[in-house]
Formats: structure tokens, sequence, C-alpha cells
């Protein structure tokens, strides 16, 4: 199994292979529009424009599962992301990424990079840490996505390559993203 044999509806709704992503480095991410992590949407966008022509391509998941963070419909996330960040990439319509209406691509990502701890040296990690502990105690353990902007890298073959924490900003990826483009 992999990336390729999922299928996603973008924000317009209109169905999407993900195998038409097929020779591309991906990056999918679950973003939302109200996070403290929002301004990686910035990040994001930088990078896609760094790389794209190298052969890469971003995918945006928005989730509202984390504090309501992202209330919005469509077209208010399509423009919300236009107007404030300039965003280019690819978003795809709403979706789950944990609990029992997770978007079959989530727990396909989740099992094939699996949680590796949050590094508590870093103060969005104990930020992340905080609100799991007061808010979502059942995610500090397993592989379920902890919080917005976690990100999935994929290689060219599809296979998941790396998964990172929302901490890790877009621009630390560089490095992994040049041994795969």
């Amino acid at each position: 199994m992999s990336i390729y044999d999922f299928s996603a509806k973008t924000l317009g709704g209109k169905t999407v292979a993900l195998s038409d992503y097929k020779g591309k480095v991906l990056l999918v991410v679950n973003t939302a529009s109200k996070c403290g992590f929002t301004p990686q949407y910035e990040g994001l966008e930088a990078l896609y424009k760094a790389n794209k022509d190298k052969g890469l391509e971003i995918l945006g998941f928005p989730c509202n599962q984390f504090l309501g963070q992202e209330p919005g419909n469509g077209d208010e996330i399509k423009s919300f992301c236009k107007l404030n960040y300039g965003v280019t990439f690819p978003l795809f319509a709403k979706i789950d990424v944990r609990g029992p209406e997770a978007s079959p691509i989530y727990d396909y990502l989740k099992n094939a990079a699996p949680f590796q701890g949050l590094d508590l040296n870093v103060e969005g990690a104990r930020v992340i840490e905080g609100v799991l502990k007061d808010k979502y105690p059942e995610l500090l353990e397993g592989n379920d996505i902890k919080w917005n902007f976690t990100k999935f890298l994929i290689n060219r073959e599809g296979e998941v390559v790396g998964r990172f924490e929302p901490y890790i900003v877009p621009a630390d990826l560089q490095v992994e993203l040049d041994k795969l483009l």
C-alpha cells in the first residue's frame, strides 16, 4: 500500500486520485486557520515555490478537530489562505485526522510514520504537550495526530519517509527535501 492508493476531495469538491502525484515528492500537512501554528502557511508556500519545479507538491488538509481552529467552509478556507498567505499549493476538503471518522489517508500516514515523541526542549512542543494534557490527554499516547500542522514527507515512490510534528517549521524541512528532490 502507498499514498497513491487514496483519493481526496479538493476544497472545490473535485475528487483527486493521489496517484496523480506519482513521481513527485509530497509533503502532506493537516492545517487550520485559527491556530498558533497558522503562520506556517507562509513557510509552506515559500517551500513550495522554492521546490515545486524540482518535483515537490504540498497537500494541505484542513481539520477542525483541535479546539475548533478550522471552523470555515471550503470557500472561507481557500479565501483565508490566499489572502493572508498567498497559498498556491493544493488544499483539500476539511477532514478528520484522528478518531473513528479519520480519513483513511491519515490512518495510513499515522501507521506508516509512527509518533516519535515531542522534543520538550522546544517551546512549541511544550505548548502542545500542555494543551494535550489539559484538553486531549488521550492523544498523549499512540500514533494519533497531536495537533495542527503535523507534516508527513513522502518520496517519489509513494513511501512515507518522515513525520514532523507541528513545531517543526517548514524551512527546517529543506535538508530532508534536498535528499529526495
